[in-house]
């Protein structure tokens, strides 16, 4: 049986949009805000964790009181049972931008997944028609043979998905092997054809911004960050959605951080192994973000701690329009 994925089919805006990303702990969201005060823009969210509701901690959410003071947009729209991808978050996104320039304010994207960056500047590969009965294939084998094993597979017939995808990204893990299986060319194939046939960005008019600073002190931020989300009640917050009744295996809860405690709440890992593996596969997930960000050509970068810099080329930027 197939199911046509909903696709995203839109004229280029022409209207200014701010971007800042960066890799996790750098620094994004108090920046934000700074710029969104002083300019007053709303906040577009690109993050793949943050649409998620009853997930605040684990995810760095801006507080209530933040959010109560600037708009952001895309931030607790979807349950954690939810499937959610870069295809619907794409959709969502140009929707939250044409609304905000409505009100002729500018949008701020801010956040670091760079998959759903791309998708909103460049638009998304439309997608080959789901087929359940390969799809349900899939998922029989990754419960039996387990995720290694199916990466270990994707990586011979797509090096290059098996190289963008985590082992435990198994949404996007079943996802290429399906599409690889379904029509015999791989994802990253349809997607270079797609990228080839579409010409200019979906958002024409953007300052593109990225926060960077050396690696010891990233990895202090990081290190920073986690103890933070522990004091806070990261450990509550995931005893509380599994009361819930999340299931354990959910995409959601298969994120960093919520994996993490959910090993320590099962007795897997102790509390000393459960902070240790968090901050590393933390500073692991930041050198990703940084692979994808460097794959962006109109990217400005800048070290979180010169912000003035940062303002200035805001400042010019507005100048212009």
């Amino acid at each position: 049986m197939y199911i046509c994925r909903g696709t995203v089919t839109s004229e280029r805006i022409e209207q200014p949009c701010l971007v800042l990303v960066g890799p996790t702990a750098i620094g994004k969201t108090d920046l934000s805000l700074t710029v969104a005060r002083r300019y007053g823009c709303e906040i577009v969210s690109v993050d793949s964790m943050q649409v998620y509701r009853y997930m605040d901690i684990g995810t760095a959410k801006a507080s209530c009181d933040e959010r109560a003071e600037v708009p952001h947009h895309l931030i607790d729209i979807v349950d954690p049972d939810e499937p959610y991808d870069s295809a619907r978050f794409a959709e969502d996104g140009l929707q939250a931008i044409r609304r905000i320039h409505s009100r002729g304010k500018v949008p701020l994207l801010t956040g670091g997944t760079g998959l759903y960056l791309k998708a909103l500047l460049e638009g998304i590969f439309p997608g080959v028609p789901v087929d359940e009965e390969v799809r349900q294939m899939l998922r029989v084998r990754l419960v039996a043979e387990g995720a290694l094993k199916l990466h270990e597979e994707l990586s011979l017939c797509d090096r290059v998905s098996a190289t963008r995808i985590h082992m435990n990204d198994t949404q996007r893990l079943l996802r290429a092997l399906e599409v690889f299986y379904v029509t015999g060319i791989p994802w990253s194939e349809h997607i270079r054809r797609h990228k080839k046939e579409t010409e200019g960005l979906l958002l024409a008019n953007t300052l593109q911004v990225g926060l960077t600073t050396d690696r010891a002190e990233l990895y202090q931020r990081i290190n920073s960050r986690c103890d933070m989300m522990l004091e806070a009640g990261l450990e509550e917050e995931v005893r509380k959605l599994l009361a819930m009744g999340y299931d354990r295996t959910l995409n959601a809860l298969g994120s960093i951080g919520y994996r993490h405690m959910i090993n320590y709440i099962d007795g897997q890992w102790t509390l000393e192994e459960t902070v240790r593996l968090l901050a590393r596969d933390t500073r692991r997930y930041a050198k990703r973000q940084y692979t994808w960000f460097s794959n962006m050509p109109d990217l400005q970068w800048f070290d979180v701690n010169e912000q003035q810099n940062v303002l200035h080329a805001v400042d010019a930027w507005f100048a212009k329009l």
